[in-house]
């Protein structure tokens, strides 16, 4: 693997962190948010690496890095001083639908102890959208009594609101889909071969992920299903709730494309925008109840087709 990890994008954010590192005032919590997919992930990697030290934000030009020790560290998951948490993985090898308490507790466990190498310790949290309330509210531990040398980068996606507490404590970096030239640079660096001309949000993660083979079916299933309104046959439904229920990314592309259609509907027709509105609404309920794809896409389309517009 190599040890260069390029951000294309994002520049104003770096000279940020790395003003605040320069000035000897580094606070203890870092929010990095905005849309998935535009590289939130690689950036809080690469100032983490930096910290620990990589070559970073001040040594340019970073991305021209080839061979650096402790990134490769930091990227294979073998540096002592680094935590990433993520989702795991259940019993049946899928990903559980939200970071656990215990893997919080740990995770704070690991901030009590004096950095192995010296420096930092550096811990990053990938997402904030996936913590339950349990969670969320165990990671204030460590935000209301940071430890010396301790830093933390919190990952926000936005699909949910942060507790006010744990913003109130963190500094936020706000992250921006990249322009067209910045995405065609990431989607080549990453070796991506499809068809782009759908994804023109600036956000290159988010074209990779979608262009998955269940992802595609998921979206053509979202589209058949909104043509068909308001009275699509059991089949189309059937096919819809399936192809979405797949995996937790096809339920998130047929959802963005469910959404979508009924945004454009809203726009011509303003009393639409209750069914935009209520199809949030039943999303948020499936996330709080943690239902799994197939569970959140059959309440998404139930609540569809029970919509008052479509009468």
């Amino acid at each position: 693997m190599t040890a260069a990890l390029p951000l294309f994008g994002h520049s104003e954010a770096e000279r940020a962190f790395s003003s605040a590192a320069a000035s000897g005032r580094m606070h203890h919590a870092w929010m990095i948010e905005g849309p998935s997919g535009i590289g939130k992930a690689r950036f809080a990697m690469r100032c983490a690496a930096w910290l620990l030290g990589a070559r970073g934000p001040a040594d340019a030009p970073f991305d021209a890095v080839a061979d650096d020790p402790v990134m490769s560290r930091c990227l294979s998951g073998g540096h002592p001083d680094l935590r990433i948490l993520t989702r795991e993985l259940n019993d049946k090898g899928k990903l559980k639908q939200d970071i656990s308490i215990e893997q919080i507790r740990a995770f704070n466990e690991f901030f009590t102890y004096r950095p192995a190498l010296g420096g930092w310790r550096v811990g990053i949290v990938d997402s904030l959208d996936e913590l339950n309330r349990n969670s969320a509210n165990a990671i204030l531990k460590t935000l209301e009594e940071p430890p010396n040398a301790a830093i933390m980068f919190l990952i926000n996606h936005g699909s949910k609101p942060v507790l006010p507490t744990i913003r109130s404590r963190c500094r936020t970096l706000r992250l921006h889909p990249l322009d067209k030239k910045d995405m065609a640079a990431v989607l080549q660096l990453e070796g991506f071969n499809g068809d782009v001309t759908e994804f023109q949000h600036g956000r290159p993660g988010l074209a990779v992920e979608r262009s998955s083979e269940t992802c595609r079916i998921a979206t053509n299933a979202a589209r058949t299903l909104m043509k068909s309104m308001p009275r699509p046959n059991d089949a189309i439904v059937t096919r819809a709730i399936q192809a979405a229920g797949v995996d937790a990314s096809s339920f998130a592309a047929f959802r963005d494309e469910v959404l979508s259609a009924l945004a454009e509907m809203a726009v011509e027709a303003p009393q639409r925008s209750r069914t935009w509105l209520g199809t949030v609404k039943l999303i948020g309920e499936a996330d709080e109840l943690n239902m799994d794809p197939e569970q959140a896409a059959a309440k998404l389309v139930s609540g569809l087709l029970s919509a008052p517009e479509r009468h």
